[in-house]
């Protein structure tokens, strides 16, 4: 294949390829990692970044960890790191820009990069992730139809080493249905204050087999169900028409659908866990006491509530 700018070069082959060291050094080329370039028109994606990392890293390296989940699709912490890792008992050379680790995995390749599995990259973030950006990494491996819940199961069951004590539990509570982080952290709030996880995306569908409406959780018996809305609802003005409606058809059949935003998680998380509860009690569903590990991952700024 030959050379294109548009996709990542090291410093030897785009001078090979006729570029001066002035030229690319210019505004011509975007230096993505030592000693790796692009043109400066190239859009810059989780594809181009393991392509990079993969690059600048020496021969026989993979993409992992957090650049290996951005490839997958995957949702994680940014880090300003580029991340790959070289077979175990191989010498590692550290960069400032890139971190380089030891593994005994078996790489596969997606998108012509070599790199760590859905799986093993979700079992190796086990040890760099708390439980909530576990659970969060994957969901959103599933929704982009990577893995399935039951495989994240099977694969912790069977595994040792660092970290799989938490990724046994976040395999756990990784479902299929998700559409956004936040619909995770609202579930997730639930779930570690004690309060019953719910049903996740509860689906209505017309005689035809076309989907009707959706709730993000519920709980069909009594017909509770709580959402979240993040702000391109609201400024989209044909989304939030289509929400009116959609609101007002769940009302007419006795549906009570609570709604939350980004504040009532990451600002008002106590006060967000009594709301639910007290509207899931006045519906019929058994409300338990609460727990507290919550607060481990939804700080907030509001009060604890109490137990």
């Amino acid at each position: 294949m030959g050379f294109d700018e548009h996709r990542p070069f090291t410093y030897r082959q785009g001078r090979e390829a006729g570029i001066s060291r002035r030229t690319l050094e210019s505004a011509r080329y975007r230096r993505l990692l030592c000693n790796v370039y692009i043109s400066a028109e190239a859009r810059i994606d989780p594809l181009v970044e393991a392509e990079a990392a993969v690059l600048a890293a020496q021969p026989g390296a993979f993409a992992s960890l957090h650049t290996a989940a951005r490839l997958w699709g995957g949702i994680v912490p940014h880090s300003h790191l580029a991340h790959v890792s070289v077979p175990a008992g191989r010498g590692r050379k550290q960069r400032a820009d890139l971190r380089t680790g030891s593994s005994s995995r078996t790489p596969v390749r997606f998108r012509g990069v070599p790199t760590t599995s859905p799986v093993d990259t979700f079992m190796d973030l086990a040890a760099h992730l708390n439980l909530l950006d576990l659970v969060i990494l994957g969901d959103s491996l599933v929704k982009k139809r990577r893995v399935t819940p039951a495989e994240l199961v099977e694969t912790t069951e069977q595994a040792t080493g660092r970290g799989v004590g938490l990724a046994r539990r976040a395999a756990g509570l990784v479902r299929i249905g998700v559409d956004s982080p936040m619909e995770t952290r609202s579930r997730m709030l639930r779930v570690l204050s004690g309060l019953p996880e719910l049903e996740t995306d509860i689906r209505f569908h017309w005689p035809n087999g076309d989907l009707r409406r959706r709730i993000d959780a519920g709980d069909r018996a009594t017909r509770s169900g709580i959402e979240y809305d993040g702000r391109h609802h609201v400024e989209r003005v044909a989304q939030w028409e289509s929400d009116v409606l959609r609101r007002e058809e769940l009302e007419n059949e006795e549906w009570r659908i609570m709604t939350l935003v980004s504040q009532d998680i990451f600002v008002h998380p106590g006060a967000t866990i009594e709301r639910m509860a007290t509207m899931l009690a006045s519906r019929g569903v058994r409300v338990g006491p609460r727990k507290d590990e919550w607060r481990r991952y939804f700080p907030g700024r509001d009060r604890a509530v109490a137990s």
